[in-house]
């Protein structure tokens, strides 16, 4: 029996990544031990007293039951205070925090919530991949901008203001960027919050990769009047090692957070409260838990330059966050021709660019989860592979 998919799927593809993945489990099958350095799931855990609060309060006989569709009140307070410590930005716990079961769920929320056939998006060039997908699923068209080396991977607002955005009804950015490391500075915030106020354009500023390598964690909300044109996500899957545990946050003006809310709450019924408690454990450590991730996330780092010398990469060792970045040498025709090749005659995975949009197509990114050993048995597979 044919039963078409719906339209809305008609132009969205599977995650590259899950594709890619059942591949790797058939090379894997075959015995090949493919290492991957694609995926940025923390392979670190989470501070132990974070686990021991998930422990203690499961064992707990009351807390299996339906949960607050705007999460448990210890959650919101501890993200509450976490952007008072960190950014230095004031939110009412009440009303201007939405807790996520992840923030990827998020993008989609927000999506669903503001768009429909007829708007338009606009999405970075190279970006996650995610924003696309979204945008697509509400019927809204997806409308690229360029991300560029020489503009240090920031928006061309020149350029911008040239096109016609009397349908452009959202903006995303994500900084620090992914998957180009780039940081934003305070002047760019300033000016994305003045183009989205003159253009009547909401901004969404994905915000997952803050603290990793990086010594100044900054929010788009710390700008003033920010609240009045943009939403902010927030996620513990990379702060906190705590990927698999699916916890986020979409802070906002009250009047959003309620707009989002009636999609939300006919979409699930809330987070396991121990998962909660624990992420409000979780929030409440000092700076030095930082410190000590990006200690061991700087060495690794070293190591993965190491790899992309090998391959005669370039890159920058200024960019941040939980991959490095670099582009391929010219004798590729593109990174997805580089990545195959390291895979399959040196069973190491290298996400190619290109899935991150066009822009991406002469790089590739490789993820910091994996242990020194592991780099160092990757450097070896690829310096004498077949």
């Amino acid at each position: 029996m044919n039963i078409p998919v719906a339209k809305r799927l008609q132009h969205t593809e599977e995650y590259y990544f899950s594709k890619k993945l059942r591949e790797i489990d058939e090379l894997n099958r075959q015995g090949k031990q493919v290492i991957n350095l694609g995926i940025g799931s923390p392979d670190l855990p989470p501070h132990p007293d974070v686990i021991k609060v998930l422990h203690d309060e499961a064992s707990k006989p009351n807390v299996h039951g339906y949960q607050n569709y705007k999460g448990a009140p210890a959650l919101r307070q501890a993200m509450a205070d976490w952007y008072a410590r960190y950014y230095g930005v004031s939110l009412h716990p009440n009303t201007e925090i939405l807790p996520l079961i992840g923030s990827k769920e998020g993008i989609v929320h927000i999506c669903m919530t503001y768009l429909q056939e007829g708007d338009e998006v606009l999405v970075p060039n190279p970006g996650y991949p995610a924003y696309t997908s979204a945008v697509q699923l509400t019927g809204a068209t997806v409308v690229p901008y360029e991300l560029l080396a020489e503009n240090n991977w920031l928006p061309n607002f020149e350029e911008l203001e040239k096109r016609d955005l009397s349908k452009v009804k959202m903006m995303w950015i994500n900084y620090p960027h992914m998957p180009t490391g780039a940081l934003a500075n305070r002047e760019l915030f300033e000016a994305v919050v003045a183009f989205g106020k003159k253009h009547q354009i909401l901004i969404c500023h994905d915000n997952p990769y803050s603290f990793i390598l990086n010594d100044d964690p900054q929010s788009l909300l710390s700008v003033e009047g920010a609240k009045e044109v943009a939403i902010e996500l927030n996620s513990l899957s990379k702060s906190s090692n705590m990927a698999g545990w699916r916890i986020g946050m979409l802070v906002a003006d009250e009047t959003r957070i309620n707009e989002i809310l009636r999609f939300k709450s006919n979409m699930d019924s809330g987070m396991f409260l121990p998962l909660q408690l624990a992420a409000a454990k979780a929030l409440s450590l000092d700076k030095s838990w930082y410190t000590q991730l990006n200690v061991e996330y700087a060495k690794r780092r070293e190591k993965v330059f190491q790899i992309m010398d090998l391959l005669n990469c370039t890159y920058s060792t200024d960019q941040v966050g939980l991959f490095v970045w670099a582009k391929i040498p010219a004798h590729y025709p593109d990174a997805y021709t580089l990545s195959d090749d390291i895979l399959h005659h040196a069973h190491v995975f290298i996400t190619p660019g290109g899935i991150f949009g066009s822009g991406g197509n002469q790089y590739i990114r490789i993820s910091l989860c994996a242990k020194d050993e592991v780099l160092e048995q990757a450097f070896e597979r690829i310096k004498n592979k077949e």
